[in-house]
């Protein structure tokens, strides 16, 4: 899959594409005009039936469930086949209609080609590359969870056994932190949403810019700062994470029946979650930039470990409205293990949660 996008893309990325174009179409030859109107007469059918037997499905699966009435569901099992008849009529008249005109014009379709859904034409020449191909199902009657990308930024510093965040060693401006993940949300009650839960995995990246011409240095079992034997231009700390984050996630909410279906919403809606999250290290990177005693810039990126703590865990919190929330973490870990004192991440920034 990911290589067929990965060539997707790179044909799009060579050529313009000058056309998308959504489409119900059928291709063109000469045939025989009363066979073919049979034939296509009878898919219409047997999709329409098709359809409809998906949809008595779901009045059944809700009837099992509950959720209505045996009258309720025999009305809309009725409606659904009143739809479906009309719909066949419908399309009997689009297609004779159609069928004369293209007679009319001596181009007549072929009955043993499929339909298209949408095409994506290249150049001047109109020259068609993807044909996408699907059948109409009807949609799902409700979808209990949900899934999210997860993408979070802002400051970072951490709390120093013994030290307030004042005299900590790290810049508060240069010191940040930044969150991408996938996130499942999962309605708790059947047919309230007020209640969620957030589960899912992502990674997270924490900075410390370090002030006062320090650095890391570790030695044996510990890490700590240390004076540089140069001037310093930038002096920084990274640690990537790998987490499980989950959280509980209430708020209000919009919910819309369209007959079929049934949809929770919580668009532009309050909400609050508070939870947490546990993982592993992946890597800890310390980057310095200085100049040498000949005057030459010099950057040094060094992995060497830093004692990180293997394993991390921590408590998170964040309130908003809609997509959009102020957010909270703090690392139960320490950031080093065997460390004289010791020092715990902890973020504030803003995080995006995207349907």
């Amino acid at each position: 899959m990911q290589n067929i996008i990965k060539h997707l893309a790179l044909l799009i990325s060579i050529f313009v594409v000058s056309q998308i174009q959504a489409q119900d179409t059928i291709k063109l030859e000469k045939t025989d005009v009363s066979k073919m109107i049979l034939d296509y007469k009878e898919r219409i059918k047997n999709d329409e039936l098709e359809s409809l037997k998906d949809e008595v499905n779901l009045i059944n699966d809700r009837l099992e469930n509950q959720e209505i009435t045996f009258d309720e569901a025999e009305k809309l099992k009725k409606e659904a086949a009143e739809k479906h008849a009309k719909n066949i009529e419908n399309r009997y008249t689009i297609l004779e209609n159609k069928i004369e005109l293209l007679e009319r014009n001596d181009e007549l379709p072929n009955p043993d080609q499929k339909s298209t859904v949408f095409s994506i034409y290249l150049g001047e020449g109109q020259k068609e590359i993807v044909e996408v191909k699907a059948k109409k199902t009807p949609p799902k009657y409700d979808i209990r969870t949900s899934n999210q990308l997860l993408f979070a930024m802002g400051f970072n510093n951490a709390l120093i056994e013994g030290q307030s965040l004042d005299d900590s060693p790290y810049k508060l401006g240069g010191s940040g932190f930044v969150e991408l993940g996938w996130l499942w949300n999962t309605r708790v009650f059947k047919s309230s949403n007020f209640l969620r839960l957030k589960y899912g995995f992502s990674f997270q990246w924490n900075k410390f810019d370090i002030k006062d011409n320090l650095y890391f240095q570790k030695e044996a079992n510990q890490t700590t700062l240390q004076e540089f034997p140069y001037q310093l231009k930038k002096a920084k700390f990274r640690t990537t994470n790998f987490v499980i984050p989950a959280f509980i996630e209430v708020g209000p909410y919009l919910k819309k029946d369209y007959k079929n279906r049934v949809r929770y919403f919580t668009d532009d809606h309050f909400k609050i979650g508070i939870g947490g999250y546990a993982g592993v290290n992946l890597s800890a990177m310390q980057k310095l930039v200085y100049e040498d005693d000949n005057g030459d810039r010099v950057k040094d990126k060094i992995k060497t470990g830093y004692n990180a703590n293997r394993f991390v865990y921590g408590l998170a919190a964040y309130v908003g409205v809609g997509d959009y929330s102020l957010y909270a973490k703090y690392d139960l870990s320490p950031v080093f293990k065997d460390a004289t004192f010791d020092q715990n991440n902890i973020s504030l920034g803003l995080r995006i949660d995207l349907d």
